[in-house]
């Protein structure tokens, strides 16, 4: 059982740090893993025969071998990762336990050992810590006094209780992360990979359906899964996030492999290739941006649960993993976003998480930005709901398999959009339903309704909030901006001179920030269009109080 003062005394970003070593390996044994596919290429070259072709095929099998490592490395770093998030959140309760000790006149000793103080104390004379004292264990308590009055019998029972569920929380923690340890310490030994028996779910199976086959798996076979099949486990909802991150970084390094070696051809061919290479450079340039994201050491662990770098490029990414949390907010971006854009807009998801975090320090919250679908790139698409309409069945059985894939009890699950992103969200809620507890909008033109509940989700956990400056509150609805082909060209902000009536009527609906939607608001500071994120904007603690259902 942890005590109190190896819990104070714990260190999460040590856990963090020994994950991103382990991590780290995925580059050296990338690099041999190459090395060995060009020597059997200039071997092959050079040497036939009987001999020629054992030789060959061992080089191919030791680079198999290594490729098998690859996954497991992810999700060793996964499973410390994960440690380290529940390790933070015992620590954040065993805090606020030390908070009410304090307030309420009780001393903790440095093993966790409770007394009630009187007034009248003064110091470490009486050989008992005050709270703060005892939380941070050492040869003496120091000065000061406990701010709480004299402790009762019920305020040492109180405090009690809160340590207890601290430490509990933590041997929970531990004892779950020694038993995934030891099962990847067997792997090692026994083989990493196993062929599954042959059948996958169908491409209509609903999120809970693939959910049960995969529980139905050993972890060798699913193991094999991400391996040789990453491009049908990533993208797949109801597949677990660890095993989807896992999966979509293999991807991720596949797709660039694939580009890099498209731009040796083209250079290689020495003519007509210039606006080709351009283009390659630009999508090596986005996906390089999210593996350094997604290499970030710093905060959460980022989950990769999706990726498309064609077109305007997709990408889903979690920080935190989802399945583990207390609470989930899935963030879906508007107007202009690309893949190009997910360093950015996974910033405004982290702010809102880091909000929660710090006005919830005893719960895990896992903040996603969901960017799966193709944002208008230009005003004249904005004024259209078809992308919006597209984008509805894929959040909605996203959202279905967040539910389907969540460890424990159920979490509490909130989506926020902003600006077009709102109209996502509210046409997915609208024609397709929602698995969430609370929908939330930011600068919205409209969501696709003009009343609270028309969304699937009691009036009272739809929340809207939109800055007195926000220039979407300017704008007419789009039948009244036909034919101005100025507006292909011009951005949001130019917009101010477009005014529309006073009736509270945007381009696809009732505002939601108006009372007369039914929902509820919350405030925003002036910020304009962008601002609702800043850190001392009333917006970011609304966004936050939201997905803490506070």
């Amino acid at each position: 059982m942890i005590g109190y003062a190896q819990l104070w005394a714990a260190s999460p970003s040590d856990w963090v740090a020994a994950g991103v070593a382990w991590r780290g390996l995925e580059a050296p044994v990338t690099r041999r893993r190459s090395g060995l596919a060009e020597r059997a290429a200039t071997l092959r070259a050079g040497w036939s025969g009987g001999a020629a072709t054992r030789a060959g095929g061992r080089l191919d099998g030791l680079r198999a071998e290594l490729g098998t490592i690859l996954p497991a490395l992810v999700e060793t770093d996964q499973v410390l990762a994960e440690f380290a998030g529940r390790l933070r959140v015992a620590k954040g309760r065993l805090a606020e336990a030390v908070a009410l000790a304090d307030r309420t006149g009780v001393a903790v000793d440095r093993h966790g050992g409770l007394r009630a103080v009187p007034p009248t104390w003064r110091g470490p004379e009486s050989g008992v810590l005050p709270a703060w004292a005892g939380a941070r264990p050492g040869p003496s308590g120091g000065g000061g006094g406990n701010g709480g009055g004299a402790g009762s019998p019920a305020a040492v029972a109180q405090v009690a209780a809160a340590l207890r569920e601290a430490l509990a929380l933590a041997d929970v923690a531990d004892r779950e992360v020694a038993g995934r340890l030891a099962e990847l310490t067997g792997a090692a030994r026994t083989g990493w990979v196993q062929r599954p028996p042959p059948g996958r779910p169908t491409d209509d199976a609903t999120p809970a359906a693939v959910r049960a086959w995969w529980d139905g798996l050993t972890p060798a076979q699913r193991r094999w899964l991400v391996l040789h099949e990453p491009a049908r486990i990533g993208p797949r909802d109801g597949v677990p996030a660890a095993a989807r991150d896992q999966a979509n970084r293999l991807l991720l390094a596949g797709h660039r492999e694939a580009l890099l070696a498209e731009r040796r051809a083209v250079s290689a061919s020495g003519s007509g290739g210039r606006s080709r290479l351009r283009r390659i450079d630009r999508t090596l340039a986005t996906l390089d941006g999210l593996a350094g994201r997604l290499a970030a050491t710093t905060g959460p662990r980022p989950y990769l649960l999706g990726l498309d770098p064609r077109g305007d490029g997709r990408a889903i990414v979690a920080l935190g993993n989802p399945d583990r949390a207390h609470r989930v907010l899935t963030y879906v971006p508007g107007m202009t976003s690309d893949l190009a854009d997910v360093p950015g807009e996974l910033g405004r998801a982290a702010r809102v998480q880091d909000r929660c975090t710090a006005l919830a320090p005893g719960d895990e919250t896992a903040a996603v930005l969901w960017l799966d679908y193709d944002a208008p790139d230009f005003l004249p698409e904005a004024s259209s709901p078809a992308q919006a309409r597209n984008a509805g069945p894929d959040l909605h059985r996203f959202q279905e398999g967040l539910r389907a894939t969540h460890d424990g009890p159920a979490a509490r699950q909130t989506v926020l959009g902003h600006s077009y992103g709102s109209l996502v969200v509210g046409s997915a809620a609208r024609d397709h339903g929602l698995a969430a507890d609370a929908l939330a909008f930011v600068g919205s033109p409209g969501v696709g309704v003009d009343r609270a509940g028309a969304l699937g989700l009691p009036p009272g956990q739809v929340w809207s909030s939109t800055a007195g400056d926000d220039v979407i509150r300017l704008v007419e609805p789009p039948r009244e901006l036909a034919g101005r082909a100025v507006l292909a060209t011009s951005p949001l902000a130019s917009a101010a001179s477009l005014f529309r009536p006073d009736d509270h009527r945007l381009w696809f609906g009732h505002d939601p920030s108006d009372p007369g939607f039914g929902g509820r608001t919350f405030p925003s500071g002036r910020g304009g269009h962008t601002g609702y994120w800043e850190p001392d904007n009333p917006a970011l603690d609304g966004m936050a109080r939201i997905v803490l259902g506070r």
